[in-house]
């Protein structure tokens, strides 16, 4: 049979086969409150098409899932994001990004099972939607650094208003992010694997 000009099916693209010179994996979360940005930093940054589960919003969630701040959202994660990228030759990350809502947090439990680290997204028109998420990756043990997404209009603040308003020990990084940039949010991945070394050798001492 033959398939040519067939658009069913379609081989894998150049960006999506794994290098050959691949040696290590590492599972990394992106975490965040409702609408913070968290699907559009995977989809920016991966090399491969991404993989999401957004759904268009409907009335069922109306007072269930607080849109105050980000009225314009019309679509939500509802199981989770996955993309890729390597950051050398060696070593690629695998990208899980996790739903907002309280209501999909019991999907949390399978995402992190073998997770080295957690990048947390940060909108500072609405810090307080990023406390419980800080606080479950506390109780879990997770190493994160907290990004600080750019929105129009969004407040910035002093590193240490910052870091005092979320509660953050100092040894946890903070750093400036645009989540619709690649080199941006590769940046901040970048940043969590520094961090996550620093760790590793502090233990080793």
């Amino acid at each position: 049979m033959d398939f040519k000009g067939s658009d069913t099916l379609v081989g894998p693209r150049k960006e999506d086969v794994l290098p050959a010179s691949a040696t290590a994996a590492v599972k990394i979360v992106i975490v965040g409150g409702f609408g913070v940005g968290k699907t559009t930093l995977v989809g920016a940054v991966s090399e491969i098409r991404p993989l999401t589960t957004e759904e268009t919003m409907t009335r069922a969630g109306v007072g269930v899932d607080d849109v105050a701040g980000i009225e314009r959202k019309t679509a939500t994660t509802v199981a989770m994001d996955f993309g890729r990228i390597s950051i050398n030759d060696e070593l690629v990350l695998y990208l899980f990004g996790t739903p907002g809502q309280q209501r999909f947090w019991f999907l949390w439990n399978g995402l992190f099972d073998g997770a080295m680290g957690a990048v947390v997204l940060v909108d500072t028109r609405r810090l307080e939607v990023s406390f419980d998420v800080i606080g479950r990756l506390e109780e879990r043990g997770v190493a994160f650094v907290v990004a600080v997404n750019s929105f129009p209009g969004a407040p910035s603040y002093p590193l240490a208003e910052l870091r005092a308003a979320l509660d953050l020990p100092e040894q946890v990084p903070i750093v400036a992010c645009d989540a619709r940039s690649r080199e941006s949010s590769r940046d901040v991945l970048l940043t969590l694997m520094r961090h996550l070394h620093s760790l590793t050798t502090s233990e080793q001492l």
